[in-house]
């Protein structure tokens, strides 16, 4: 069976979390399949595992809706794609879909980096269920990354297509740090500053930790800076680095103490799982999605409190409770990894090709 994953959503420089979740299946699913790619940019081949590729239009280009023309020839079995929005109309092949989750819907604000007229699009896609029905009910198979998403699409009866979870997994190789060395008072965020990532609860939760230093890793525009700057306590320590290689984040949450994640909505949470894997406590905010992921490995707070986040810090300043959060981390993070998710994705795709067989005979 020929295997053709979108990597069309892959960055240019470096990985946000649907990129790096189409990297990271790609590499682990060429390990058991015969697997070949879609790209868009050859820049994107930094950042994607050496297997064979194609070199096709963007996927937000007009030209979308005509694609299948272009991967017909290409002779694939099944054509799988990280998101749910690659054309399909007169496809010879099968087609397995994904949905990370629903965010959009509660919280409708577009990624900036889309082109104006893609963000236009974008809110008026998410002013109600049926576009993604349709979306959806293209696919032979839907792939999705957590049981939470996949309840919340039977809730909203999303489509009447098979569901398969191909979940996320940190990235292969971590060493967890030693226990025994205990942390620096310092504590990390990495996501986005989008407003339902909800920054500015730990932000205004830093006035009751004045010995801690809040690292702000990712980009962030100049506006969004100056709004989080103006809630910031006075004497708060807050470093905004906007954005850090993957190796300088891993030497910050090789001695950090604890990852904080107080979103009010999530796909998955792949920053906790990444964490984890390093032996690094987790404070998060206590939603599904969250609880899911972390289990009884993560402090859970409520992500409108303030207090609530700072005394979740202060008992991991405890020694033996944060070797506790540390080691209970690694066991979580264990079980989770992108060869197991590769198998799911191997499973999905045979299974829509049997779909697609048994409608056309």
């Amino acid at each position: 069976m020929k295997i053709l994953i979108d990597a069309r959503f892959t960055r240019l420089d470096h990985h946000d979390g649907i990129s790096r979740y189409g990297a990271s299946l790609i590499a682990a699913t060429a390990k058991i399949a015969d697997v070949s790619m879609l790209i868009s940019d050859t820049r994107q081949l930094a950042l994607l595992p050496n297997v064979p590729y194609t070199l096709i239009n963007s996927p937000l280009s007009p030209a979308e809706l005509f694609v299948a023309a272009k991967v017909n020839p290409l002779g694939a079995d099944v054509v799988v794609c990280p998101m749910q929005t690659m054309g399909s109309w007169g496809r010879n092949y099968a087609l397995v879909l994904t949905l990370h989750d629903l965010i959009y819907y509660e919280h409708p604000a577009p990624p900036g980096f889309l082109p104006a007229p893609v963000r236009v699009l974008w809110r008026l896609y998410h002013k109600a269920f049926w576009p993604q029905r349709v979306l959806l009910n293209r696919a032979d198979v839907v792939a999705t990354i957590s049981s939470t998403t996949e309840s919340l699409m039977a809730k909203y009866r999303l489509t009447k297509r098979p569901v398969r979870i191909v979940g996320n997994a940190p990235q292969p190789g971590l060493t967890p740090r030693d226990p025994g060395a205990g942390a620096d008072k310092t504590l990390l965020y990495m996501g986005s500053f989008m407003p339902y990532k909800n920054v500015e609860t730990m932000v205004r939760g830093m006035a009751e930790l004045p010995d801690m230093t809040l690292h702000l890793l990712s980009r962030i525009t100049p506006e969004r800076r100056s709004e989080l700057e103006a809630l910031a306590p006075a004497g708060a320590n807050i470093v905004f680095h906007n954005g850090v290689t993957d190796t300088e984040y891993e030497e910050l949450l090789a001695r950090t103490t604890a990852l904080i994640s107080l979103s009010k909505a999530e796909g998955y949470g792949l920053p906790l799982v990444e964490a984890m894997s390093h032996g690094t406590p987790v404070i998060a905010s206590d939603i599904p999605i969250f609880r899911e992921v972390g289990a009884d490995a993560v402090s859970y707070v409520d992500p409108d409190s303030p207090a609530a986040f700072a005394a979740a810090v202060r008992e991991l300043e405890a020694p033996e409770q944060w070797k506790d959060r540390s080691a209970r981390a690694v066991r979580r993070a264990a079980e989770f990894s992108w060869d197991a998710s590769a198998q799911r994705l191997l499973a999905a795709a045979e299974e829509a090709v049997a779909l697609r067989a048994r409608k056309h005979r």
